[in-house]
């Protein structure tokens, strides 16, 4: 029998819960169950990859400090690893014991998001312990306290070795229906690497640069014209989906940065009326501008103008709440 331990805590000299795992560790040992401990704080740089020390574990035993608020990042980090990385079919067969010492307050809320996560990822919890503890001495010097722990990690021993059920838990039912995390053909490592490069401004404007370089040999190799609407057919279909909305007065006007052949047009909404029309006017609500490639993905409904102008795709002037309207005032991803 095999328990891993996950201390999150910073591992200060007069952390509580260092002396309780140590303790746990002691009255496991005794009982001939192989025990290894993971400090997070330690291995900050790779705790994505700690998932995969989970395979051969019985049960495991989360444990972590609360010194001003919640559990810490160190073990929040671990438990997205979990649910990114983690063998979802494994953990469900492993037992897992919160054990969360507090040094302020929030102990017991800190166990049962420990419990909560666990079960999320599908994992087996048992009862675990928590306590406030202000002085670290007088723990270590309380035989009261060490029998409660020794009580303790007999039963969490109890539960593991001889595999007790455990109750199906609602949290778990909710994440199967709604929160099923996308499955990723990526190392940890590789993950890592492309958060890395995520963050880098120039990697991904060049990569966007790539990609519409791309785009645009595969739309001539299929025979189509990069851009070849006109500003008269995209009225057409502006008026063919328009869907009126409550509440809605504005003046749009959308012109073509890339073309300028292409004349600007003009939305003007008045509650359940919309006159769509081909011209360049001045006191428009919100000014709008977008090369016609932008605009033709946004017309057929393949981009939205909210999402557009989030990728910087679309420049705007004016309110940014009457350009989310844009959206709800056409409806072109249904065309």
């Amino acid at each position: 029998m095999k328990v891993n331990i996950y201390y999150g805590g910073r591992g200060i000299i007069d952390d509580p819960t260092l002396f309780v795992i140590s303790q746990i560790t002691t009255v496991l040992q005794e009982l001939n169950v192989k025990v290894q401990q993971y400090n997070l704080y330690e291995q900050r740089n790779g705790i994505t990859a700690l998932p995969n020390t989970l395979k051969d574990a019985d049960g495991i035993i989360l444990a972590s400090t609360v010194e001003w608020f919640g559990i810490g990042g160190y073990m929040m980090q671990f438990l997205d690893a979990c649910w990114l990385y983690g063998d979802k079919d494994r953990i469900k067969e492993i037992y897992m014991a919160p054990v969360v010492m507090s040094t302020t307050h929030g102990e017991r809320e800190g166990m049962m998001s420990l419990a909560s996560a666990w079960e999320m990822l599908g994992g087996l919890p048992c009862d675990g312990m928590c306590g406030y503890i202000a002085d670290t001495t007088k723990l270590e010097n309380s035989p009261e306290y060490i029998k409660i722990i020794d009580k303790k990690t007999e039963n969490i021993y109890r539960t593991i070795n001889q595999k007790m059920p455990v109750f199906p838990a609602s949290n778990q039912a909710v994440i199967n229906k709604v929160g099923v995390s996308q499955s990723m053909d990526l190392t940890p490592q590789e993950s890592e690497q492309l958060s890395e490069y995520a963050s880098d401004d120039k990697y991904v404007k060049k990569q966007k640069e790539d990609l519409q370089e791309l785009a645009s040999i595969f739309r001539d190799k299929m025979g189509q014209d990069e851009a070849s609407g006109s500003s008269d057919e995209y009225v057409k279909t502006l008026k063919k989906t328009f869907t009126p909305v409550a509440g809605v007065s504005a003046k749009y006007k959308i012109s073509f940065s890339d073309n300028g052949k292409l004349r600007p047009i003009v939305i003007d909404v008045d509650g359940s009326k919309c006159d769509c029309r081909v011209g360049d006017e001045d006191g428009c609500d919100v000014a709008l501008s977008a090369d016609q490639r932008t605009f033709e993905d946004i017309i057929g409904g393949r981009m939205t103008f909210q999402r557009a102008f989030m990728a910087g795709s679309v420049k705007l002037k004016g309110d940014f709440k009457l350009l989310r309207s844009l959206d709800q005032l056409f409806d072109l991803m249904a065309d």
